[in-house]
């Protein structure tokens, strides 16, 4: 069954669409999801696992007026696009923890596709509030960006001076704008580094007594370059260990620093390979919307390869495209022979690994068989069956079959399997070794292992630095420290 989605009713709600579709794939996110009673829930929900994501978006340009008070005039816009979607979004997590059905139009035909377990959610609460950044960059020319100033604190909701939010530490929400929403869903664009970020944010917000920043953008930079080894995790505010304190307080201008790095423009050139992940996910789910998609796995609910594939951050994603694409280039030529690859890749999830199988069948044997996919995802089993025997630490091992695209033109299709495989009596280890015989899938002696090690931000090459060159000076010539003097009788001498 087709599957038809909202593309958002207003610009900015179709921008918000956009980003979190390819943050949070095509699956996994829904603009203007509906109520019970025809009215919308919110402008985005997107749903992966136990994590639940709401979205309200709100438009209003604050516009200075010559005759007017211009804090009258935020106070007016703050209620219009901060309070009110505040409310909103509180209203939208009660709603759906009520238990009450959620609808994808306002005719209430569709149901919303995604199961949400209200048992385990964990809820993130997000307002986009636009139209303020002008009138902030115009106020102080000693703003960077045109970001609101954001502090968690224990507030009564009262009047704040303008571009400055208050918070409520004790039920908080992320306050997106303009500026800083197409930096945190292009920088965090997988569910687990956003989810990271709006976790570590939360923890903190619990933690001290205020959190205040000059703008998202700024937290996002020192989030960034604040890893702490001992916890391997970033983290916002001091490093475990460090003087207790009660407060964090970022000042303006720590993204703009961050981005000018080395470390930060090679970093984004180095993982341009790691979206060669999200196309094989994004292919997979265009197939589920579109009802065309073969095989019996539940993608929906999370039963899948793909639910997998979706949980790696957006580094690891680098390390196993990088190392696909060597698989993909090394497949031996072999013409007219039937020719097999198979290449184990770790996960960042532990105790979890991929198969990623490649074939090269004669043409004349694939077009005389009728069963060659089901036969190739039989294969792609049986592989990853072995791998469960090579390595039995491990609780799931994703396989990902394809024919060698070295050898296969434009055209291929991918095949995916999910094993579980916590449980792995000896029948079922018996069962894939009799099975693996014929093809001795990780057992051949041409097996050749790698150690590759996988960093989130990778330094530029060093360049070796170039010899100094002297050049000659006569000592009749003006003496190059400045002196005005001849070389001889300076420091020629």
């Amino acid at each position: 069954m087709m599957l038809v989605k909202s593309a958002g009713t207003t610009e900015t709600e179709r921008l918000l669409a956009g980003f979190c579709e390819h943050t949070f794939l095509k699956l996994w996110s829904y603009p203007n999801p509906y109520r019970e009673d025809g009215h919308e829930l919110s402008d985005l929900l997107a749903v992966f696992g136990e994590r639940v994501f709401i979205f309200v978006d709100r438009e209003v340009l604050l516009q200075p007026v010559p005759d007017k008070d211009p804090q009258v005039l935020w106070d007016r816009w703050k209620r219009n696009v901060i309070d009110r979607q505040i409310r909103s979004v509180h209203g939208a997590e009660r709603y759906i923890r009520s238990g009450r059905p959620i609808f994808l139009d306002a005719k209430r035909t569709v149901p919303f596709p995604l199961p949400i377990d209200l048992t385990k959610a964990k809820f993130h609460k997000i307002v986009i509030a636009h139209g303020a950044k002008e009138a902030c960059e115009q106020a102080s020319s000693s703003n960077v960006y045109g970001s609101l100033a954001i502090s968690y604190c224990e507030t009564d909701g009262g009047p704040t001076p303008p571009f400055h939010i208050e918070i409520d530490r004790t039920n908080p929400v992320h306050i997106f704008d303009s500026h800083n929403l197409p930096i945190l869903l292009s920088e965090l664009d997988t569910v687990s580094d956003f989810s990271a970020y709006l976790d570590e944010k939360e923890r903190a917000v619990g933690a001290f007594e205020g959190l205040r920043y000059c703008g998202e953008e700024d937290l996002l930079g020192h989030y960034l370059v604040n890893y702490d080894e001992k916890r391997k995790r970033h983290i916002i505010g001091m490093r475990e260990g460090a003087e207790r304190f009660t407060g964090v307080m970022i000042g303006e201008g720590e993204w703009h620093d961050f981005i000018r790095t080395g470390v930060y423009r090679n970093t984004k050139e180095v993982n341009r390979v790691s979206y060669f992940w999200d196309e094989l996910i994004q292919r997979t789910c265009q197939n589920a919307l579109k009802g065309t998609l073969g095989g019996n796995s539940d993608l929906l609910r999370g039963k899948s390869a793909i639910f997998e594939m979706v949980k790696e951050p957006r580094f690891v994603r680098r390390g196993l495209a990088e190392r696909m694409k060597a698989a993909v280039q090394g497949f031996p030529d072999h013409a007219n022979q039937f020719t097999r690859q198979v290449t184990f890749l770790p996960s960042f999830e532990p105790n979890v690994g991929y198969v990623f199988l490649q074939l090269r069948v004669p043409d004349s044997y694939k077009s005389a068989d009728d069963e060659y996919r089901e036969k190739r995802r039989t294969l792609l089993e049986i592989a990853c069956g072995a791998a469960k025997n090579r390595f039995p630490h491990l609780v799931k091992v994703i396989g990902i079959g394809i024919d060698a695209p070295k050898f296969s033109g434009k055209t291929n299709a991918e095949d995916f399997i999910l094993m579980p495989c916590e449980a792995w009596p000896d029948e079922m280890r018996t069962h894939y070794e009799e099975l693996n015989a014929p093809w001795s899938f990780f057992g051949t002696p041409d097996l050749k292992e790698f150690n590759d090690r996988v960093t989130q931000f990778v330094p530029p090459p060093k360049r070796e630095k170039e010899p100094k060159r002297r050049s000659k000076i006569g000592r009749n010539d003006p003496c190059p420290c400045g002196s005005g003097r001849k070389y001889k009788k300076c420091h020629g001498r």
